[in-house]
């Protein structure tokens, strides 16, 4: 019978035990371990993040909103998380659209299963969505909205087509959906609000349409209306507004 010194020594040497293919599965192991954890915080802040929901203007549609899309994803965002409401902009801001664009928000909420939106809005779009969250229940359901170059306070250009259009008739100074809009608390509930604006609007006037009270207002200096869709400042403020 061997003794336990005999034993001992027929074991063979450690380094022959920690073979290539032994030492090779503990080290995939080892770098495998701390990599949950980064995995795991980001799951944890796509998890948290809003989806966004794109409201474009008048004679508009979801088209136009191909660079911020670009810049969103290029952020982070999944194509999953970004939807783009399109609409006929010829409609009543009121008694139409902004009803509709809860239908839509809510659709987007039971897709995703998320709380809370966030509505970025160019022009026309603005009323709309101003009125889906001031009247229509918004206020409960979108964590950020964004107007950029939106006629909050109405536009005179509007007149050129409000004999025949209801939508432009909306977007006149001091129309019956400008005037409720603006009654009262301009930004109301918990919801986080921010305009962007231009100087050089040849669309929206007075340039101080734009801004509320109660907003994050942001000039974007001389861009004309529609540049705001493209612009590359204009895009940061949206992303660094969406993440605040």
């Amino acid at each position: 019978m061997l003794t336990a010194r005999q034993r001992l020594q027929a074991l063979p040497p450690l380094p022959a035990l920690l073979t290539l293919p032994v030492l090779l599965a503990l080290l995939t192991l080892c770098l495998a371990l701390p990599a949950a954890s980064p995995a795991q915080a980001s799951a944890t802040g796509v998890a948290s993040r809003n989806p966004v929901v794109l409201v474009h203007g008048y004679n508009a549609d979801p088209g136009v909103w191909g660079a911020l899309r670009a810049d969103l994803r290029a952020a982070g965002y999944a194509d999953a998380e970004l939807f783009s409401f399109g609409y006929d902009t010829h409609r009543s801001v009121n008694e139409v659209l902004a009803g509709r664009l809860g239908a839509y928000v809510d659709q987007v909420r039971r897709e995703t299963g998320a709380a809370e939106v966030d509505v970025v809005s160019h022009s026309f779009g603005s009323l709309v969505s101003r009125w889906y969250v001031k009247f229509g229940g918004g206020a409960a359901a979108v964590d950020h909205w964004i107007s950029l170059a939106g006629p909050n306070r109405g536009t005179s250009t509007a007149w050129a087509c409000a004999l025949w259009d209801q939508a432009c008739r909306d977007m006149t100074p001091g129309s019956y959906v400008v005037k409720n809009l603006n009654s009262g608390d301009e930004t109301p509930g918990a919801v986080k609000y921010a305009t962007f604006w231009s100087h050089c609007d040849e669309i929206v006037n007075p340039d101080d349409s734009v801004p509320l009270t109660g907003a994050t207002n942001t000039p974007v200096g001389c861009l004309e209306h529609n540049d705001l869709l493209g612009d590359d400042g204009t895009s940061a403020g949206v992303r660094a507004f969406l993440g605040s």
